[in-house]
């Protein structure tokens, strides 16, 4: 069963991009936005889809409000479109703009250097999990993808809500659906390329978020995990935590750890994975410049510990999921 997104709700989706829906609760296709086996309905407002069961929404409140809370303490955001516009090249806030160096890099290397060679018949439809503000889908759509935007945050600032920043900047706007990475709210077998857009580490769960995204793109599509902190031990990646929830609780009264999130990477996680999931990753490296290269060793002289790097991780599906 398929259903066209303009056919549904002239707010989402482009007249030649059709979405198979799956019930994100009990899993049964379904054919418009209405689950027959379990009552699930999925509401639309203003061009998102939520596709978040009630229970699943009750889950996530505390991180979706400690988050919320802590992303507009940081500046996140703003009422204009250049902002957005200019992401992730120009931080018109100016308060984030090293931390958008990095994804303007890392988003450049994955559409040159990754992208291009995961889609080489010409493929296009791309899942961005973890959307955010929805700058990747944008971008992707400016650069002939037909992306679908998916997140938690459904706010107009830092969240789904954000993609209407862009509407009159493209020919039709992409799709957005709230949903978790964990459970999507689409039919198996129908995206090209699915990538984690910074939001891997908030996986509870890091075999079923990946399964997941496996399941959705078709046989030799490929699953992206972009940005995400890597670190060559647990001892380190622990210590970034403990660091970080420290800082989080002073500066913004929340340790921002209501959920038992991944967090980051490490070359033994990324093999229980493969292991696990009968898949094997091609790991890339971005440059981020001769001061990002210096960090580690800066950091070994300064006896601290190890920093993050940054590394995108791609695996193609051979079988299914």
């Amino acid at each position: 069963m398929m259903i066209s997104m303009l056919q549904t709700d002239t707010e989402i989706g482009s007249a030649d991009l059709d979405i198979r829906l799956q019930c994100p609760r009990c899993r049964l296709d379904i054919a418009g936005l209405a689950c027959l086996q379990c009552d699930l309905q999925l509401n639309r407002s203003e061009g998102i889809v939520y596709a978040l069961p009630p229970e699943r929404s009750a889950h996530y409140a505390g991180f979706v409000k400690n988050y919320e809370q802590i992303r507009t303490a940081e500046g996140r955001g703003s009422e204009g479109d250049e902002f957005y516009l200019g992401l992730p090249y120009k931080d018109a806030s100016g308060r984030n703009s090293d931390q958008w160096r990095i994804r303007a890099c890392s988003y450049d290397y994955l559409v040159k250097n990754v992208l291009r060679l995961a889609l080489q018949d010409g493929s296009r439809r791309v899942l961005d999990l973890g959307a955010g503000n929805c700058w990747m889908s944008f971008r992707l759509a400016l650069a002939g993808y037909s992306p679908v935007a998916v997140d938690l945050l459904t706010n107009r600032r830092d969240g789904l809500g954000a993609g209407e920043h862009y509407r009159s900047h493209l020919a039709r706007l992409f799709p957005r659906f709230q949903a978790e990475l964990a459970r999507l709210p689409f039919q198996s077998d129908q995206f090209d390329a699915a990538v984690f857009n910074a939001s891997f580490h908030y996986a509870e769960e890091d075999e079923a978020t990946l399964r997941e995204a496996l399941r959705c793109v078709r046989r030799g599509g490929s699953v992206i995990v972009c940005d995400t902190p890597w670190y060559s031990s647990d001892e380190n990646g622990r210590k970034m935590v403990s660091e970080r929830r420290a800082a989080f609780l002073q500066h913004y009264g929340t340790g921002s750890d209501s959920l038992d999130s991944l967090e980051y990477l490490t070359d033994e996680r990324l093999r229980l994975l493969e292991e696990r999931l009968s898949i094997q990753w091609t790991i890339y490296s971005p440059s981020y410049g001769w001061k990002w290269t210096l960090r580690p060793i800066m950091a070994r002289l300064r006896r601290r510990r190890e920093p993050s790097r940054f590394r995108i991780y791609a695996a193609r599906k051979t079988s299914g999921c």
